[in-house]
């Protein structure tokens, strides 16, 4: 657990259990009270008070509680406040405790926001000890990055925090019921006499591989006092607050985001069929064949169907290069379909990048013969929705033979086989997650190696996740072999 001032509890202190009483008048001369006594009694005051602040709030500020709402999201047009319930609990008390509005923000410990300050201005000769400990925690302990490292579901949670390298075992009921090890929490802790809890925290449970952006924050920060020659701080972490917290809103709204499903070459996937009218199936299968890079025309033509008179009538072809960027091990990649028939080549490609390059190719080598008449542009929800529906009969057909394959020892070790080739090929790949780097390159510096450790660990967790029946997972403890890290601890 963290060590702070307020471990140690004098005489004459108010007593750690919420009584009100002096510790020498209370607990000191009966019984030292237990740690869920005194969260409890804790808890329940700091709730208390919290409700009396929102109370004083609202009635002070409330006409401007949408002008928090926008400071907070540092937008002018936020989500609406009642589309966005669950992110009350972190913007409540910023809007309690931190906001100070026109900007007019400060870097000195204790001030806290404008509202925290009129309330204990007009509350101050009202307030108890207690009470003046709670709001000296919540104006003054900085908002950040937490790194679960255990976890005691529904009892506590240690945390690491990924700004500062502190830990701290936190006492959390409801909120440490689902978290893992390698979450992170958007949190403010509150150092309390003999234990320390979440005072704000915001409602999602950040993934592990989000951590990058969070060390990238650090780097950041790191370099703002790099000339003062020394670590960074609470105060760093209160006088960059907007900063940290512009960090958390890009996580969020990342979280949020559809995934961005990408080819091979790293284009987004937006397929897209090209039709051009041609004058002969056979002039056009002789100009775009050589796209087949790595088969020969007699092979195309295996697969060809003729007519009576021995004239080719339909061919497909695969277009082809060889190698690819993105997996070293591969001898090819296919990059698009071309079909040709009577009077007809459609091709069809998922990018448009590769669009482009395929319309460039067969207006190049088929001339004025082939007249460019359209492009459908699809995207993969559209693909789904033109579709013809799979017969009942079809489905069947299609399950057994996946499940015959699964079942085959030989089949199933072969697609391992290939799977893990796959898998391991990744320490070779430039990842735009670490700037570009390798993994094998980022491992080399503290900062890249938890960055690595990061993604392999987000990595390791979906794999978990997926019950897919015969599933074929990867072995990734192969990759932490190759790239020198320790083993898993999930």
């Amino acid at each position: 657990m963290a060590l702070h001032a307020s471990a140690k509890i004098g005489r004459n202190d108010p007593c750690p259990c919420g009584s009100g009483k002096k510790y020498k008048h209370c607990c000191l001369s009966g019984y030292a009270p237990s740690i869920e006594h005194l969260w409890a009694r804790q808890h329940e005051e700091s709730d208390r008070l919290t409700r009396e602040v929102t109370r004083f709030a609202l009635r002070k500020f409330g006409d401007r509680i949408y002008e928090a709402w926008q400071d907070f999201n540092m937008c002018e047009a936020p989500k609406p406040m009642e589309e966005a319930a669950d992110e009350r609990q972190i913007f409540m008390p910023f809007f309690l405790f931190q906001w100070t509005p026109d900007g007019r923000s400060t870097t000195a410990r204790g001030q806290g926001g404008v509202v925290a300050r009129w309330y204990m201005l007009e509350k101050s000769e009202q307030l108890t000890a207690m009470e003046r400990m709670f709001l000296e925690q919540a104006t003054t302990q900085p908002l950040s990055f937490y790194e679960v490292v255990w976890n005691e579901p529904g009892e506590r949670v240690l945390v690491r925090d990924v700004l500062l390298g502190e830990e701290t075992e936190v006492i959390e009921r409801s909120g440490s019921q689902n978290l893992e090890p390698g979450d992170l929490l958007f949190a403010q802790i509150w150092h309390e006499p003999e234990l320390s809890v979440f005072g704000s925290s915001a409602p999602i449970r950040i993934p592990p591989d989000k951590k990058i952006e969070v060390i990238e924050l650090r780097k950041k920060l790191k370099r703002r006092i790099a000339k003062q020659h020394r670590c960074l701080t609470p105060d760093d972490l209160l006088r960059y607050a907007d900063l940290i917290r512009a960090t958390y809103l890009n996580i969020r709204h990342g979280l949020f985001l559809p995934p961005v499903l990408c080819n091979t070459d790293g284009d987004p996937l937006l397929f897209h069929t090209l039709r051009f009218r041609i004058e002969s199936a056979e002039a056009a299968f002789d100009g775009l064949y050589p796209l087949a890079v790595g088969r020969s025309r007699e092979e195309l033509l295996d697969d060809a169907e003729l007519g009576e008179d021995g004239k080719l009538r339909n061919v497909a072809i695969d277009w082809i290069k060889a190698g690819n960027r993105k997996f070293k091990t591969w001898d090819n990649t296919i990059l698009g379909h071309i079909k040709i028939s009577e009077g007809l080549v459609i091709a069809n490609v998922n990018s448009e990048n590769r669009a482009k390059r395929l319309r460039k190719e067969i207006e190049k080598r088929l001339g004025a013969t082939a007249i460019h008449e359209s492009t459908l542009v699809q995207t993969l929800d559209d693909m789904r929705k033109n579709a013809p529906p799979e017969s009942a009969r079809d489905k069947e057909l299609r399950d057994r033979e996946m499940e015959a394959m699964a079942s085959d020892p030989e089949v199933r070790k072969q697609m391992q086989a290939f799977m893990q080739k796959q898998v391991e090929s990744w320490v070779h790949q430039k990842i735009p997650a670490l700037g570009g780097r390798t993994p094998l390159q980022a491992v080399r510096d503290p900062d890249g190696k938890e960055m690595v450790e990061a993604l392999l660990l987000d990595w390791e967790r979906r794999d978990k996740a997926d019950v897919s029946p015969n599933q074929i997972r990867p072995d990734i403890g192969a990759l932490r072999r190759l790239l020198n890290l320790a083993p898993s601890a999930c």
